[in-house]
């Protein structure tokens, strides 16, 4: 399996890819048409993208008990069909544990028309790097693959340059989301790919949550074979841009006519960049290690109207003690970044 043309070019181009959440009754039952508007929502907010079954839609989704997997799968595969959409949208499923298990997900993804399997190598954590890169060949066998560097606070580990030099010269690689939430090992990764082989074949993406406007600003340049050669990050894949997504798209235009411009603008997006690294940490919990970042994504969603309960599937994701007061400070310090006004109108006009 092969991505199309325009897929491929939007890819590159760049994009806003939000991880969509798992919309719940209090009963922990899937409230379908809650799930359906969220798709819709990010459609209409201009993402050119999303990705689902991921972290931000909560892993449990595959504990049998639920078997909700396949289900959020198809339904936003639906949704995205039905949109009165004109342009390509890339669908992105989350990809996760042991092969086995991996791949027979990244079959599911491939019924449903997704684009990319993004795998978490979270869990896998006693694996050898030989181990994992043999993982990924055999996902890559079945889909597109959007590598992931997860970072070793919510169960990723460290990989080294080595590691992602021969990931980089896996084919079927076609985009790396590197959510390390750290400089030296985002470093490590971009200079992986910029030595590679495969450099120009692979899209750049950030999961940094911390950094997000810096990230995108930053060209990685270095010298390969006597040539000097520049990767950066062209859009973002991020569980912070599952709420707001609309001003998250205003954003990353900025950011790319700024790139354009000569840098042009430069210091007010940086300064925007903090503000954006303040609101994710009211809404990541980093302070209580994310133990209440997906409940955070929910609280604001809930506010809006697009969700009914913050309620997840494990009663661990809860907000933590003072996390509520911390997203009513940045909801209000900061109210040009925030989509309200946008979410009001696409729920009257439904």
């Amino acid at each position: 399996m092969a991505l199309t043309k325009n897929i491929k070019e939007l890819l590159h181009a760049g994009t806003v890819i939000p991880a969509h959440p798992l919309a719940l009754t209090d009963n922990l039952q899937l409230d379908e048409e809650r799930q359906r508007r969220l798709t819709r929502y990010y459609v209409q907010s201009g993402a050119g993208g999303i990705a689902i079954g991921v972290h931000t839609t909560q892993f449990e989704i595959r504990d049998p008990a639920f078997d909700l997997y396949e289900k959020v799968l198809d339904l936003a595969a639906q949704e995205i069909r039905s949109s009165d959409i004109n342009k390509p949208f890339i669908k992105v499923a989350g990809i996760c544990g042991a092969t086995a298990q991996a791949v027979r997900e990244a079959e599911i993804a491939k019924k449903h028309g997704y684009h990319l399997g993004l795998v978490s190598l979270g869990g896998l954590n006693d694996w050898s790097d030989e181990s994992l890169i043999d993982h990924v060949k055999a996902v890559a066998q079945v889909i597109p693959v959007f590598g992931f560097y997860l970072q070793p606070a919510v169960g990723g580990r460290i990989l080294s340059y080595n590691f992602w030099q021969h990931f980089a010269a896996i084919e079927n690689v076609q985009a790396i989301k590197v959510a390390s939430f750290n400089r030296y090992q985002t470093l490590d990764v971009m200079k992986a790919v910029s030595f590679s082989d495969r450099a120009d074949d692979i899209a750049m993406y950030t999961g940094n949550d911390d950094n997000i406007v810096a990230d995108l600003l930053t060209n990685y340049t270095f010298t390969v074979g006597g040539e000097v050669k520049t990767k950066y990050f062209v859009g973002g894949l991020l569980g912070h841009w599952a709420v707001w997504t609309q001003k998250a798209v205003q954003v990353l235009e900025e950011i790319k006519k700024c790139r354009t411009s000569g840098y042009h603008g430069a210091e007010a997006l940086l300064e925007k960049g903090a503000i954006i690294t303040d609101m994710n940490a009211a809404i990541f919990d980093p302070v209580n290690s994310f133990r209440g970042s997906i409940a955070g994504i929910h609280e604001v969603l809930r506010r809006q109207g697009l969700l009914e309960t913050i309620v997840c599937l494990s009663p661990q994701e809860k907000l933590s003690p003072g996390q509520l007061a911390e997203i009513d400070r940045v909801c209000a310090a900061y109210p040009k970044m925030v989509d309200d006004a946008f979410v009001q109108a696409f729920l009257n006009g439904r």
